[in-house]
């Protein structure tokens, strides 16, 4: 289970349930421990994220507090494991709300992966949902974490970012790209155009288009 997958979160209704199921039943001895319990977390909150989109609010607490259980005993292993410090902050905060301890386990993430592609996307997302409760060098760091993706061509994403949970913030994020590489800068700006976004990129012209 890579942070790709998770991130992306494509699977079948019912499917991660029987994975988890499964590796219940694995022998452990068949892999490393460590990569066995990783990949036990990895499944039991894609379980508990599941329910939570269902609204299947019977199995919600069971299955959050197995997840966090298993987050744990992975983060226990292995304490600069990125993706899981963010699951673990996504899993309080699914049903407790933000607050000051729950923001620790997002700094955590940051501070042991800070340029991790595709944690970076999940986290950005996260960041900017909690935009408003951050604290300014919590904020500074959500809008260079923003330039960063865009730096490294991650266009589409970062234009679904910016212009979905990032919306309200989108001063603040397009201010943050001055320094981003240009081509880059120009990439963004045609995927806002071609899909019918008028926002103005720092350094590059708006097309001459009608505007939906």
């Amino acid at each position: 289970m890579t942070e790709g997958m998770m991130a992306d979160r494509r699977f079948k209704p019912g499917m991660l349930a029987h994975v988890a199921a499964g590796l219940q039943r694995e022998p452990k001895r068949l892999v490393p421990q460590a990569a066995f319990i990783r990949a036990q977390a990895f499944v039991n909150l894609g379980v508990a994220e599941e329910g939570i989109g269902r609204g299947a609010l019977d199995d919600v607490d069971r299955d959050l507090a197995l997840a966090r259980d298993r987050v744990h005993s992975s983060l226990m292993i292995n304490p600069r494991d990125s993706f899981l410090w963010l699951m673990l902050y996504s899993l309080v905060t699914a049903r407790e709300g933000v607050w000051s301890d729950a923001l620790r386990y997002f700094d955590q993430s940051y501070a042991t992966g800070p340029y991790e592609g595709w944690v970076s996307l999940r986290r950005n997302r996260l960041s900017l949902s909690a935009f408003s409760l951050l604290d300014e060098h919590q904020k500074e760091r959500t809008v260079a974490e923003f330039a960063k993706i865009v730096d490294a061509d991650f266009t589409g994403e970062a234009g679904l970012i910016l212009t979905g949970v990032g919306r309200q913030y989108s001063s603040q994020l397009l201010d943050g790209l001055e320094s981003v590489d240009v081509g880059s800068r120009q990439n963004l700006s045609r995927w806002l155009s071609d899909n019918g976004y008028k926002m103005q990129i720092p350094g590059v012209e708006l097309p001459d288009r009608p505007w939906r």
